[in-house]
């Protein structure tokens, strides 16, 4: 090949690189990513994801600012209330007492009153005689064939009559036999309601004291606010077994 030859062809490979080169500058102009910068972006949310303990994927924009969300935490009392179901040990099939069809069962409160204790189920079958329980007020077990009348006494009941009675559904408010005169008024109303029965309880823990099937809440007195929110949540409960079976001509005289 002649000198000739050879200059041109060396001048057209100079041409194709210069082009090239110019190419690559304008790609990175307009805004083009190299493998590099690739590397750094993923780096960067590698670091904010470590930082925040969030994936970044599951990050929102908020503001520009990147905001989790995260679910509130449920109280003990409260999670310990929605896994209480009635058992199978518990009997459910029974007559309500006055023959009539049962009240429909009401569904535990999601949010109860501070301080509640809810106690596992046992049974709840009919036993004539004295019984044994294990807590005073008791909460549920085993109980007389009779029911307490709902409705405020001046004097104590049985326990196997008012265990009885929760079992229907009612919630039993005892208090100590020198509870103040005024706060005795407080308690005659609430047995004017349905589903409640109030009596004294000589030698329990606190001045005031509600009990429905399994769940119980001890009070400084009759005044707390606590005891509205527990009377209306768990009177005719459904973790009662026989709820809705109201508490009429069972035993007792209650004062009008």
């Amino acid at each position: 090949m002649s000198i000739e030859n050879l200059m041109r062809e060396w001048s057209k490979e100079i041409a194709c690189v210069f082009l090239a080169g110019a190419l690559l500058v304008f790609a990175a102009a307009c805004g083009g990513e190299t493998a590099e910068d690739a590397q750094g972006s993923s780096d960067d949310g590698a670091q904010k994801e470590a930082a925040s303990g969030t994936p970044a994927a599951e990050a929102t924009q908020t503001g520009g600012a990147e905001e989790t969300t995260a679910a509130p935490a449920e109280s003990g009392e409260a999670a310990e209330l929605a896994k209480a179901k009635v058992s199978p040990k518990e009997i459910q099939n029974m007559l309500p007492a006055d023959g009539k069809q049962p009240d429909p069962p009401r569904p535990v409160p999601e949010d109860p009153p501070e301080g509640i204790e809810v106690y596992p189920a046992t049974t709840n079958k009919l036993t004539e005689g004295r019984i044994e329980y294990d807590r005073s007020p008791p909460t549920n077990g085993r109980h007389d064939p009779l029911w307490q009348n709902c409705g405020v006494y001046e004097r104590p009941i049985k326990d196997r009559h008012a265990v009885h009675s929760m079992d229907h559904g009612v919630v039993w408010i005892t208090h100590s036999p020198d509870l103040p005169a005024e706060e005795m008024e407080t308690l005659r109303s609430y047995g004017e309601e349905e589903y409640v029965i109030v009596s004294p309880y000589p030698g329990q823990d606190a001045p005031v004291v509600a009990t429905s099937w399994r769940v119980q809440l001890e009070l400084d007195g009759a005044d707390d606010p606590r005891l509205r929110e527990f009377v209306d949540g768990f009177r005719s409960s459904e973790i009662a077994p026989l709820s809705g079976n109201r508490c009429e001509g069972g035993v007792g005289n209650p004062k009008g």
